[in-house]
């Protein structure tokens, strides 16, 4: 708050009222009433209609709209959503239960691992956004972010037009087989483990948009008024993860979808590079935040 204000070594006790700083004992004592009463005075103006409002006051109201378009949110949220990795964690999941398990146990254990998913999402968000928000370098994070999603989206570009069967942005091999005995045992406290290692695991995959988004995010919000967006965030994630456990449980046999994803992997791999990429490009143009 004292770097907010401009104000060094301001002591205690301090307060930060609207546009200004009362800062020791004796400037509280003298000027607080007062600059209580023009912050009610400003909320009056801010928040009515009337034709007499005063232009001066009326001038200090923080602006209606947020510079954080909402439809950015929801856009990245959803280029992020398709990110293969949660993917095909959950189809191997679905795949090894499907044949033994009746629609209420699928739909039990498939929605235990994406709930595991939102939460480490949600609560990752949560941890980096605080950081964002107490570093008092919101910018230069968003920016160091918009930097991270170009790379990432320039090696899932490259990922995806090399003729490989392996992806450099994908779960690594060492952790395959920590993932594959949680997909075997196919219990309910081994798919909430199985959503949040998958989660950690991938967050390569396109954990730059996240980032960027959280960093301008922070320019605007604190946690507590940010924290919506962010919950809208992570619900607009889990929305293709529902989506593939619905069919699962309802008649689509889950070795088809296994087929299709693998067979159009490259295209979602182009798709989400070519968003990354653009998404920086946005943030360093200045187009938002």
């Amino acid at each position: 708050m004292s770097r907010q204000y401009g104000i060094e070594n301001s002591g205690i006790p301090a307060i930060f009222i609207g546009s200004n700083a009362l800062v020791g004992d004796v400037n509280i004592k003298t000027h607080f009433e007062e600059k209580i009463l023009e912050e009610k005075q400003k909320y009056l103006v801010c928040n009515t209609t009337s034709s007499n409002a005063t232009p001066a006051l009326s001038g200090d109201c923080p602006p209606a709209i947020s510079a954080l378009p909402f439809q950015l949110v929801i856009v990245s949220a959803l280029i992020d959503s398709i990110n293969p990795c949660g993917l095909s964690v959950l189809i191997f999941l679905l795949i090894s239960i499907s044949a033994i398990a009746n629609t209420r146990r699928i739909l039990l254990i498939g929605g235990t691992y994406i709930a595991a998913m939102f939460i480490f999402h949600l609560f990752t968000g949560i941890g980096l956004f605080s950081f964002i928000s107490l570093s008092g370098f919101s910018k230069g994070l968003s920016l160091l972010g918009a930097a991270i999603a170009v790379v990432l989206g320039i090696i899932t570009l490259a990922d995806a037009i090399r003729n490989r069967e392996a992806f450099l942005l994908s779960i690594p091999e060492s952790k395959k087989s920590v993932i594959g005995h949680y997909v075997r045992a196919a219990s309910f406290p081994a798919a909430f483990v199985l959503g949040i290692l998958s989660g950690l695991f991938g967050f390569s995959c396109t954990g730059g948009i996240y980032i960027t988004i959280l960093g301008l995010m922070g320019r605007e919000f604190s946690l507590m008024t940010g924290l919506p967006y962010l919950i809208l965030y992570n619900i607009v994630f889990v929305i293709p993860l529902v989506l593939v456990l619905m069919l699962a449980a309802y008649g689509i046999p889950m070795e088809h979808a296994n087929i299709l994803k693998t067979k159009y992997r490259r295209i979602l791999r182009i798709i989400v590079g070519i968003a990354m990429i653009a998404l920086g490009i946005i943030i360093f143009s200045g187009w938002v935040g």
